[in-house]
Protein backbone atom coordinates (compact mmCIF):
# COMPACT_ATOMS: atom_id res chain seq x y z
CA UNK A 1 0.00 0.00 0.00
CA UNK A 2 1.32 3.47 -1.16
CA UNK A 3 1.29 5.38 2.50
CA UNK A 4 2.34 8.79 0.82
CA UNK A 5 -0.36 11.28 -0.11
CA UNK A 6 1.10 13.42 -2.60
CA UNK A 7 2.64 10.36 -4.34
CA UNK A 8 -1.09 9.03 -4.43
CA UNK A 9 -2.19 12.33 -5.54
CA UNK A 10 0.16 12.49 -8.28
CA UNK A 11 -0.70 8.56 -9.77
CA UNK A 12 -4.52 9.84 -9.67
CA UNK A 13 -3.53 13.35 -11.43
CA UNK A 14 -2.51 11.23 -14.47
CA UNK A 15 -6.05 9.25 -14.68
CA UNK A 16 -8.91 10.57 -16.72
CA UNK A 17 -11.08 13.07 -15.68
CA UNK A 18 -14.17 10.52 -15.08
CA UNK A 19 -12.06 8.29 -13.06
CA UNK A 20 -10.43 10.92 -10.61
CA UNK A 21 -14.21 11.99 -10.40
CA UNK A 22 -14.89 8.89 -9.67
CA UNK A 23 -12.23 8.58 -6.75
CA UNK A 24 -12.95 11.57 -5.83
CA UNK A 25 -16.68 10.53 -5.07
CA UNK A 26 -15.73 8.13 -3.18
CA UNK A 27 -13.58 9.21 -0.67
CA UNK A 28 -15.67 12.43 -0.37
CA UNK A 29 -18.46 9.76 0.31
CA UNK A 30 -15.97 7.65 2.70
CA UNK A 31 -16.11 10.45 5.48
CA UNK A 32 -18.08 10.74 8.06
CA UNK A 33 -20.76 14.07 7.46
CA UNK A 34 -23.41 13.12 9.84
CA UNK A 35 -21.82 14.29 13.07
CA UNK A 36 -21.27 17.55 11.99
CA UNK A 37 -24.31 17.78 9.35
CA UNK A 38 -27.25 16.09 10.25
CA UNK A 39 -29.77 14.73 7.06
CA UNK A 40 -32.83 13.20 7.66
CA UNK A 41 -33.50 10.03 6.83
CA UNK A 42 -35.28 11.50 3.56
CA UNK A 43 -32.38 13.84 2.49
CA UNK A 44 -29.88 11.24 2.61
CA UNK A 45 -32.29 8.85 0.25
CA UNK A 46 -32.39 12.05 -1.88
CA UNK A 47 -29.12 12.45 -2.14
CA UNK A 48 -28.26 8.71 -2.85
CA UNK A 49 -30.77 9.08 -5.34
CA UNK A 50 -29.72 12.37 -7.17
CA UNK A 51 -26.11 10.55 -6.98
CA UNK A 52 -27.00 7.48 -8.20
CA UNK A 53 -29.01 9.85 -11.61
CA UNK A 54 -25.79 11.43 -11.98
CA UNK A 55 -23.50 8.30 -11.70
CA UNK A 56 -26.11 6.42 -14.48
CA UNK A 57 -26.18 9.41 -16.91
CA UNK A 58 -29.76 10.19 -16.52
CA UNK A 59 -29.74 13.04 -14.76
CA UNK A 60 -30.25 16.53 -16.63
CA UNK A 61 -27.23 18.16 -15.81
CA UNK A 62 -26.96 22.39 -16.17
CA UNK A 63 -23.80 24.88 -15.87
CA UNK A 64 -24.41 27.94 -13.52
CA UNK A 65 -24.76 29.92 -15.67
CA UNK A 66 -27.25 28.87 -17.44
CA UNK A 67 -29.08 27.90 -14.09
CA UNK A 68 -29.04 31.17 -13.15
CA UNK A 69 -30.49 32.90 -16.59
CA UNK A 70 -33.16 30.48 -15.85
CA UNK A 71 -33.89 31.65 -12.38
CA UNK A 72 -33.47 35.02 -13.79
CA UNK A 73 -36.19 34.72 -17.09
CA UNK A 74 -38.30 33.00 -14.38
CA UNK A 75 -38.80 35.46 -12.31
CA UNK A 76 -39.27 38.30 -14.92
Amino acid sequence: MINDPKRIIDDAMQLEPAMRAFIAETLLESLDFEEDFPVSAAWQEEIQRRCAAIDNGTARLVDHESAIAQLRESLA
